[in-house]
């Protein structure tokens, strides 16, 4: 069959270059025949044609009354008999070259139809085989119920088309709303969409609409995944899990396609949920993308919204969606109609820590000792991944140590494992691990000398992760902070480099502080360009457009003349700053060796040693925010002022002395916050204060 197939083009390209150049054959005769006409003496002359393959014969035959005619035949390739016996008979022949554009045509002829008969026989094959199987495996569900994956075929041309989405109809999560904590408001309107599903004539009665969509915002870890498997929990309804990412292919129109299968297997299933995580794969900004407005995602950004809110009503259907870029989405997909609510997942308080923390540790033995509240005040800006990670850390490094009961010890331990990494050995004392040591505490002592500043946790030469050293501290709850603050953490992060120059010299300084300077830049930069706290005024000068919209748009929006002045009020920042951080250091050289004599010694130093140090030689002066107290802004500073003046009694300075860990630090400045409370309230300075109040607010 195959060669059907080669010597009909073959034999075709002959005749058409044959016509080219002479007069085709009026006949086709076999070779043997040919060999016979050479024998008669027949055969007047030759010519050879498609690479000696195809031969036009002029031969004298009885049968034409010996008159002159051309004579077609197909030759042997390679035949040498044949020259010689032409050569011995006398015989004139002459052989043709082909032209170049036949050749190309007579390779593409043999190999598309070569290739073309292969390939539609293993095609051919392959349908039939996967017909057979289908029938098979329809028969099968039929019989048993279930489904059965089709081994002959591996490309799912089908499945290409449908939606991947994960399916229960009723779903088993393991997780409810009583292992949801620290997010209670939250957790509430949830909650209210699970009691719409269950009871919706409550509702429906006086008019309400269950909410079309939902969508969940905030940074990654804080509990967005896990409010979705608690709905699906709790809400006993059928439920479609899918990743964005999962509607995103390379061949336009594969996503869009998914998105109309999802929503019509919704559909038909209602009343239902839709979880779609990390939407932003698929909802952001049209127009911004790298193909324009044209690629494939907005094509399925296109269909998504005409799904959630077109033309067409979709009831009974709740789509839920996470991101952690709300910042980027595209506005038609924020619209009410389409996400009717949208909750911000952030970052628990140290109530809603608490609240976590005592979730992940009622499956853990914890010691009676242990207060988890000590490890919600230690934890600030910690999510709930966070937290958890923290509580099975813990668990692990008892179980290593086999250990009965998880101690704050080893709380202590996995806090900082998660926080600054692996703890490596320690260093050997050398002049390297000396320079490290006032680098640290240079930072450690100017923020416990500067009024505004966070107090320390611990300072250590303890190798962690990627860094060699480490200075903490406990940052507060609030999320305002004030152009002290900012000016004091832009000096303590300069203090490090400041110590290395007192110490050592200016020629000595080392690359310790390279993450410093970097930070310290960009601070100094916030306050000038975003923060409106320096010279220029009040003025936003950095723009607040998402990053990919930057990336289309990147000219600035103000002059070179104001750049190079921002640039020279940024260095004015670090320099005045940098320049404040020496002076401290130089003040406090004596106490300055003190401390870094200690931690050589002791590897680590908590912050309460370094306050208890202080308090020796410098004035106490503290700083409480009046969320600690339920009094106005003036009744607080009245309240500061007098814990300071008892925290420079020697009462207290020895009690400070004694203090040997963060809870009787902390116990400590309650007696104090107590005692001067007490005071305030029996002294005239209350009275007047508050006859202040009363005739301000009457104005």
């Amino acid at each position: 069959m195959i060669g059907l197939f080669i010597s009909g083009p073959v034999n075709l390209l002959a005749v058409e270059s044959i016509k080219e150049n002479a007069t085709a054959p009026t006949s086709i005769i076999t070779y043997g025949r040919f060999l016979e006409y050479i024998d008669n003496g027949w055969v007047k002359k030759v010519d050879f044609y498609n690479n000696s393959k195809f031969a036009v014969v002029e031969a004298a035959t009885p049968e034409s009354g010996y008159r002159l005619q051309r004579i077609g035949v197909n030759v042997p390739n390679k035949d040498v008999k044949l020259i010689r016996k032409l050569k011995d008979s006398s015989i004139n022949f002459d052989v043709h070259a082909i032209e170049p554009s036949a050749k190309a045509f007579e390779l593409f002829s043999v190999n598309f139809f070569t290739v073309s008969i292969f390939f539609g026989l293993i095609l051919g094959l392959y349908f039939i085989v996967n017909r057979i199987t289908d029938k098979s495996n329809k028969a099968k569900r039929n019989n048993s119920g279930g489904g059965m994956n089709n081994p002959f075929n591996p490309f799912g041309f089908r499945q290409f088309f449908q939606t991947r989405a994960r399916y229960d109809s009723v779903p088993v999560t393991g997780v409810t709303f009583d292992d949801i904590a620290g997010i209670d408001e939250i957790k509430e309107e949830f909650q209210e969409i699970v009691t719409f599903l269950k009871k919706p004539e409550r509702y429906t009665r006086v008019g309400a609409k269950i909410p079309k969509g939902v969508l969940l915002s905030g940074p990654p870890g804080t509990g967005k995944t896990l409010l979705a498997k608690a709905i699906a929990g709790e809400a006993k309804v059928p439920f479609f899990s899918c990743s964005a990412s999962e509607f995103v292919e390379l061949f336009v129109g594969i996503g869009a396609s998914r998105i109309r299968d999802l929503f019509r297997r919704a559909k038909s299933k209602t009343p239902c949920i839709i979880f779609i995580d990390e939407i932003d794969a698929v909802g952001r900004q049209r127009g911004f993308g790298v193909g324009g407005g044209n690629d494939e995602r907005e094509q399925t950004l296109n269909q998504l919204l005409t799904e959630m809110d077109g033309f067409e009503t979709n009831n009974g259907v709740i789509v839920i969606a996470a991101t952690n870029r709300v910042d980027i989405l595209d506005s038609a997909l924020l619209r009410p109609g389409r996400f009717d609510r949208q909750l911000v997942v952030g970052f628990p308080d140290a109530k809603a820590r608490l609240a976590i923390l005592k979730v992940h540790a009622k499956d853990k033995k914890i010691d009676k000792d242990v207060e988890l509240q000590t490890i919600a005040k230690r934890t600030p800006g910690f999510s709930g991944a966070d937290l958890a990670n923290v509580m099975n850390e813990a668990a692990i490094l008892t179980a290593r140590y086999n250990e009965k009961s998880i101690t704050i010890k080893r709380l202590n331990e996995a806090l900082d494992k998660v926080t600054g990494g692996i703890p490596r050995p320690p260093m050997e004392e050398n002049r390297y691990k000396r320079i490290l040591a006032y680098h640290e505490v240079g930072h450690a002592l100017t923020a416990s000398l500067l009024e505004y500043h966070d107090p320390v946790e611990m300072v250590s030469l303890i190798p962690r992760g990627r860094t060699k050293s480490s200075t903490t501290f406990v940052p507060s709850e609030e999320t305002m902070y004030s152009r002290n603050q900012l000016l004091t953490r832009l000096v303590s992060l300069l203090a490090g480099r400041a110590a290395e120059e007192v110490v050592f010299g200016k020629a000595e300084v080392t690359t310790i502080a390279v993450d410093d300077i970097q930070r310290a830049t960009i601070l100094a930069r916030q306050i000038v360009t975003e923060y409106g706290m320096s010279p220029l005024g009040p003025v936003a000068l950095e723009d607040s457009q998402p990053r990919d919209a930057l990336m289309r748009n990147s000219s600035q929006s103000y002059s070179e003349e104001l750049t190079t002045l921002i640039d020279t009020m940024v260095r004015l920042h670090v320099e005045h700053a940098y320049n404040e951080a020496l002076s401290i250091i130089q003040e406090n050289r004596s106490l300055l060796d003190k401390l870094v004599n200690q931690i050589i010694q002791k590897e680590t130093l908590e912050g309460y040693e370094i306050r208890s140090l202080l308090a020796e030689a410098k004035p106490i002066r503290l700083l409480l925010p009046s969320s600690k107290l339920n009094q106005n802004s003036s009744v607080v500073e009245l309240i500061r002022e007098e814990m300071e003046n008892l925290l420079n009694t020697s009462k207290y300075i020895q009690k400070l002395k004694t203090i040997r860990s963060q809870e009787d630090e902390e116990k400590l400045l309650e007696n104090v916050m107590d005692e001067a409370t007490t005071k305030i309230q029996q002294s005239e300075k209350l009275a007047s204060v508050l006859k202040l109040i009363g005739s301000e607010s009457s104005i």
